[in-house]
């Protein structure tokens, strides 16, 4: 059972800062060194100072940077500490990567951190140790939770999607569209009658962790070396339903490097291919990104390299393939084309390891087809693999059975923006 509760939220005062527009950014793991840059810029008080902290003065400590920084906005009024606790509702307005247009409605709220485990909190991707680390020691200095985990659950009744929409009939709080066109808007629960409405919602449900398992790990390292009951116990989360028909889940592509000076490695992936997949030519390169799976039911991935630029579809000659590769999984993971793919290919003739994966090493991943193909184009890469994404009921499934899938398995979109509120842990 999930304990879901309203906020003693630590927030900006949005008359001080001149609203959101100058003071949001994006998540931290998706912020390169200009972006950071600009978005330091448009406010002191951008939350991409405490959130991606930067030292004070050459060589001093940027974590202990990033809590002064907390301590200072406080104190000059930019932040406001909230006496009664609320949820706040936020609606996300965006444009698919396929053209759609679409508008996701959940609440941030506190929740009580558990074990991962049936009836309670599930994660589905596997996480590294490094991004653990820094959102530690980050969570160590500031003694809060700067950005919310974005998590799923079941409202099948439709109960917490009706407070939600009864609750935004009037002016939002606060509202930023980002670089991308994202229109994002807050509402203040304030209701009490609401608050409880929300949380009996989520009283039985079982909660998927889409976005966030760095963090939510890292509150629960946090949580037990406080010890103790309190505020620390619990974490930020964005909650979205699972039924909420603004949600979207798209894929992940996969790149590889090396094989330009590796003909053995090469030739190595071209046997495999030939031997594990039917291979078709396709009329261009708009038709690389597969639609689920083929027309009998089998699993495919879109192929380009940088070589012969002669965009393939490969489409898996027989499941057995799969699940000879992957016979300690359950059957949701074995069809899975991710997981799949990193079998027969990535751990396969290419050679990549757990390490390599992890640290990236000659591996890359790209959200956006455009920006897959323009890698390959420019030589950083040499193949790339255009996958389809899981849906939302297989990644349940898989969930369920106790297995994580992949790291970048799924790419919900959009991401929640940093700085709509903060909780405070102490």
């Amino acid at each position: 059972m999930a304990d879901v509760r309203p906020l003693n939220s630590l927030r900006y005062e949005l008359d001080r800062v001149g609203g959101f527009e100058p003071v949001l950014s994006p998540p931290y793991d998706v912020i390169d060194p200009a972006q950071r840059a600009e978005l330091a810029a448009r406010s002191p008080f951008n939350v991409v100072g405490v959130d991606l902290p930067e030292p004070a003065v050459p060589g001093g400590d940027r974590y202990e940077n990033a809590a002064a920084l907390l301590a200072q906005w406080q104190q000059a009024g930019a932040l406001v500490r909230d006496e009664q606790p609320a949820f706040w509702i936020l609606t996300q307005d965006y444009l698919t990567p396929d053209g759609d247009r679409r508008t996701r409605s959940g609440f941030l709220g506190a929740v009580k951190i558990e074990q991962y485990g049936a009836g309670t909190i599930r994660p589905h991707e596997r996480t590294h140790a490094g991004p653990k680390e820094d959102r530690l020691r980050l969570t160590r200095a500031t003694k809060t939770n700067l950005s919310p985990i974005f998590a799923l659950y079941s409202d099948s009744t439709g109960a917490a999607r009706a407070t939600i929409s009864a609750q935004t009939t009037a002016a939002p709080d606060g509202e930023q569209i980002d670089e991308d066109g994202t229109v994002n808007r807050l509402w203040r629960v304030a209701d009490l009658e609401a608050q409880a409405a929300l949380s009996a919602a989520l009283g039985a449900a079982e909660l998927l962790i889409a976005d966030g398992h760095h963090r939510y790990e890292t509150a629960r390292i946090y949580a037990d070396e406080i010890g103790g009951e309190g505020p620390h116990r619990f974490v930020l989360m964005d909650l979205v339903a699972l039924e909420d028909p603004g949600l979207s889940v798209f894929p992940t592509h996969r790149l590889v490097s090396g094989l330009a000076d590796d003909p053995q490695r090469a030739n190595a992936l071209r046997e495999t291919i030939e031997a594990c997949f039917e291979i078709t030519e396709l009329g261009s390169t708009a038709e690389l990104p597969p639609n689920g799976l083929s027309a009998d039911g089998r699993l495919q991935f879109g192929y380009l390299d940088s070589r012969h630029k002669r965009p393939l579809r490969l489409v898996l000659r027989d499941q057995k393939i799969a699940d000879d590769a992957l016979a300690d999984f359950p059957p949701p993971y074995r069809m899975l084309d991710a997981a799949v793919l990193e079998a027969l290919i990535l751990k396969g003739p290419l050679g990549l390891s757990e390490d390599d994966i992890s640290d990236l090493n000659r591996l890359g991943y790209s959200r956006n087809d455009d920006e897959a193909l323009s890698l390959l184009e420019s030589g950083e890469y040499d193949v790339a693999f255009f996958l389809s994404g899981a849906p939302i009921e297989q990644i349940q499934q898989i969930a369920a059975a106790g297995v994580k899938m992949p790291q970048k398995s799924t790419f919900f979109t959009p991401k929640v923006p940093t700085g709509l509120v903060f909780n405070p842990l102490a």
